[in-house]
């Protein structure tokens, strides 16, 4: 459980950095369109630090980490959301400095959604398999 929250409160802190860096960046360029950097701080949050306070929740509910898939789950989708948000970042930088990014960098962006969605697949089997069968009662603790 403390690895968990551990995540969460990492991808806190992340989400906070990325929103200053988007802040800062912008202003010392002035930079006033759209780019990908202002998003970051936003699936740094909800992706990174909300979700895995849910996860938290589903762990003390269900002991989720007992699953044999939970480590699969953690470091896949952990993976994919570094790659992802590091991508959007990338490509933000580029957007602000006013410069081309490359179609690598939007390929290993799609990768790491790619691992995100792997990662959620294997949450919501984790699930399914310590949820208990057509009862539809909660599992006695």
């Amino acid at each position: 459980m403390r690895r968990i929250l551990n995540t969460a409160h990492v991808y806190m802190i992340l989400g906070v950095v990325s929103g200053l860096y988007y802040r800062e960046l912008t202003k010392a360029e002035d930079f006033t369109g759209d780019s990908q950097l202002g998003v970051v701080h936003t699936h740094l949050l909800a992706l990174g630090m909300l979700f895995f306070l849910v996860v938290l929740v589903l762990e003390k509910q269900f002991g989720l980490t007992g699953s044999r898939l939970f480590p699969w789950f953690y470091w896949i989708y952990n993976a994919g959301l570094a790659l992802t948000v590091g991508m959007m970042t990338v490509h933000g930088t580029l957007t602000v400095l006013g410069r081309e990014s490359g179609a690598a960098i939007a390929g290993i962006a799609g990768l790491g959604h790619i691992l995100l969605t792997a990662g959620l697949v294997l949450l919501f089997v984790s699930l399914g398999k310590l949820l208990p069968a057509g009862s539809g009662k909660p599992p006695a603790a």
